[in-house]
């Protein structure tokens, strides 16, 4: 009896490490086959088409110079608020305002020209109503006659060439005048300078395109310009919300809505990018020129609602609408339920039926762990 208790003890000992053994290497697989849940809560739901953006100003302009000559001055600097009608810079001027002068000349010569013409057709019309009456009296010849009517024709031709050469020197004196004007640069709309392209004591030409300055732009409104892929432009529709946020405030949102879509793509790496525009207003212009923005074009949302995980959905074949399988947790077992749905995102669904808050619907229907977890949960293998 003495030698048969010490081998129970023996048998027991090894049974409780088999069993011991068994539990440690049954647990992960246990823990695997435990189903992923989360529960159905009150959120928002927001279907949307992303892309990138660049913010520019709505209203700007370039402003340049239509004469050429050496900058002398430039009032403004950049940041600066200017006034429509504001003097913004200055050219050199002495070459305008000599031509302006000769030409003032030309026309003071011109005009007493006419003064002396107008005089000399006075005298030769008096001395033609002298022969006429002389010709009727038999008392003068025919050949003086017809002499005093030349005379006055001929003045009659040089005052007109007169007049025309009048009219074309007052011509060009109006250009050099407005030449002249055009050497001082105002602001033709009220903005802020955002860029000056040119410094003082530079030498601008004119003769072949208008040298730039600098730019006066309006930033109370930004136009976004946004490159939207070639698949989603379909879906983008002129008057739709969105929205986007900025890499220096990323918890902000700005929302306007789709003006415009370009209908000249930009041809990027062979991937087709179309221009997506719409204006948002910017009344503490926090919003800069050349910011990036990060943009959403809603195509359905739904606010306060009960969602639920897209990953517990599994589609119902030959089912009519938005109807889903999912499977709900009741009493520790997960039951299979239909549900219909509304507006989707690549997270989260919308839940018009089926389910209820606070439902716990199972993420992983087949049972199986995550890819990650099953990593982690793999049987070891024991020590020897």
């Amino acid at each position: 009896m003495r030698r048969l208790i010490p081998s129970l003890l023996i048998l027991l000992v090894i049974g409780a490490g088999a069993y011991g053994g068994w539990r440690w290497w049954a647990a992960p697989g246990e823990a695997r086959t435990a189903p992923v849940t989360q529960k159905v809560v009150i959120g928002d739901v927001e279907n949307s088409v992303s892309a990138l953006g660049t913010l520019q100003p709505q209203n700007y302009v370039d402003v340049g110079t239509q004469v050429s000559g050496q900058l002398q001055k430039i009032h403004v600097e950049v940041g600066d608020k200017v006034e429509q009608g504001q003097l913004l810079a200055e050219i050199d001027p002495t070459v305008y305002l000599a031509r302006v002068q000769a030409d003032e000349a030309q026309l003071l010569n011109l005009k007493a020209q006419m003064q002396e013409k107008l005089a000399q057709k006075k005298l030769l019309e008096s001395q033609l109503r002298r022969q006429k009456e002389l010709l009727a009296a038999r008392a003068t010849s025919a050949d003086a006659y017809d002499t005093a009517e030349a005379a006055v024709q001929q003045v009659v031709a040089q005052i007109s060439a007169l007049e025309a050469q009048i009219k074309q020197t007052q011509s060009t004196l109006d250009g050099d005048q407005a030449n002249l004007r055009y050497t001082k640069i105002y602001a033709p709309m009220t903005g802020t300078v955002v860029s000056i392209t040119a410094r003082r004591g530079q030498t601008l030409n004119a003769n072949q395109t208008a040298p730039i300055i600098l730019r006066i732009a309006d930033l109370d409104t930004m136009t976004v310009w946004t490159q939207v892929s070639e698949a989603d432009v379909p879906k983008l529709k002129i008057g739709m919300p969105a929205h986007f946020t900025t890499l220096g405030q990323p918890n902000k949102r700005w929302s306007g809505k789709l003006r415009q879509i370009l209908p000249t793509p930009d041809v990027v790496n062979n991937v087709v990018l179309y221009n997506a525009l719409f204006d948002v207003a910017n009344p503490g212009q926090e919003l800069l020129p050349q910011m990036s923005a990060q943009v959403f074009f809603i195509l359905g949302e739904a606010r306060h609602v009960p969602v639920v995980p897209m990953a517990a959905l599994k589609p119902v074949r030959g089912g009519k609408g938005q109807r889903y399988a999912v499977k709900v947790m009741e009493n520790g077992v997960p039951v299979e339920r239909q549900v219909e749905v509304g507006v989707t995102s690549r997270l989260l669904a919308e839940v018009k039926s089926g389910l209820a808050e606070g439902d716990e619907v199972v993420l992983d229907p087949s049972g199986g762990a995550p890819a990650a977890q099953q990593q982690q949960q793999r049987p070891r293998t024991p020590r020897i």
